[in-house]
């Protein structure tokens, strides 16, 4: 069987001069070289495609796989996820991970919010703010918590994404709007200890790998687990496996929206207490790094005693089976 990996490698869009953060999504040749030797190590013919303008010309051409591993982000537009998986699905090629609607949803997290919360998953108060106009709609107690609408890898986070009064709401929603775009998320700011939780599998077959705390020291924006502090994750976080009662409760929040939002093969999903200990749904990652080194799925994996391969191989079953039927 041959696959495609599809991928926006960060050297490409460095050299053409975009801002570090712009690409902060973007992989590594670690990431790609990893994801190739476990694929084929696994009985894959593997190609390395690239990004959404190497497949436009790729499928020009009259070629195609048997299956395409997605990892592309995507550059423009809120749809950004959601490109790649849309020209596949015109061409008829089966990809890992979620189809177009889940990446395209799953990237407004505003619209993600709505769904999740509609199947009853627990997640905070939030308004979307499409201009600093729409600041005179929210009624939602201070301190908030206000980021990009459709960013990841903390993009747009710092110390003065939590805001306590209406002048900062005004400062930071001036600045999110300007600096990335798009329309900024403002929601109930959750003081609680912070966790991310690894899934694999598809519907009634996805199960949760491992529920991951993260602990970032104050010195890194006031302990928020922003852009920063996730460049110097080395430095100013840490991460530990959590058991027992609070990792179910974990697990069934998590598992609650992965279900809710029809996410497929493998992904990641956010969560963070309030000042009660209650769990609430921050984010999914429908498409979560896969850095070997240093991405959190892959980190909360090896604490977990997960090796790589073996974290590819499970993305894999599920994909196969799901659509062909069969395991790897």
């Amino acid at each position: 069987m041959l696959v495609g990996i599809t991928y926006d490698l960060k050297d490409d869009y460095l050299a053409k001069g975009y801002a570090p953060e712009k690409v902060a999504e973007f992989d590594n040749l670690q990431t790609i070289d990893a994801i190739d030797e476990s694929l084929r190590s696994l009985g894959y013919e593997t190609l390395r495609i690239g990004n959404i303008e190497a497949l436009v010309q790729f499928l020009s051409k009259g070629n195609r796989c048997d299956l395409v591993f997605n990892i592309a982000e995507g550059l423009h537009g809120l749809g950004r996820e959601a490109q790649i998986p849309a020209l596949l699905d015109a061409y008829a090629i089966p990809y890992v991970f979620s189809e177009t609607l889940v990446l395209a949803l799953a990237l407004h997290k505003g619209m993600t919010k709505a769904v999740v919360e509609k199947a009853g998953v627990p997640t905070p108060e939030y308004a979307v703010l499409e201009s600093v106009r729409d600041i005179a709609k929210v009624s939602l107690p201070f301190p908030l918590f206000l980021k990009p609408i459709g960013g990841g890898t903390g993009m747009g986070i710092s110390e003065s994404s939590i805001v306590r009064d209406t002048v900062s709401l005004l400062q930071e929603t001036t600045r999110l709007l300007k600096a990335f775009g798009q329309p900024v998320l403002a929601e109930r700011f959750l003081e609680g200890r912070e966790y991310t939780v690894g899934i694999t599998g598809t519907g009634e077959q996805a199960r949760c790998v491992a529920v991951m705390e993260i602990l970032v020291d104050p010195k890194s924006d006031q302990g928020v687990y922003s852009y920063k502090t996730k460049q110097e994750y080395l430095q100013y976080a840490k991460y530990r496996l959590v058991s027992g009662p609070v990792a179910e409760e974990c697990e069934r929040v998590a598992l609650g929206a992965w279900l809710s939002l029809d996410c497929r093969d493998g992904g990641r999903v956010d969560l963070k207490e309030d000042g009660q200990g209650k769990v609430y749904f921050l984010e999914v990652n429908p498409l979560a790094g896969l850095n070997p080194v240093d991405s959190d799925l892959p980190i909360l994996c090896r604490l977990s005693g997960i090796d790589y391969k073996t974290l590819i191989s499970r993305i894999m079953d599920s994909a196969m089976t799901r659509m062909f039927g069969e395991t790897a």
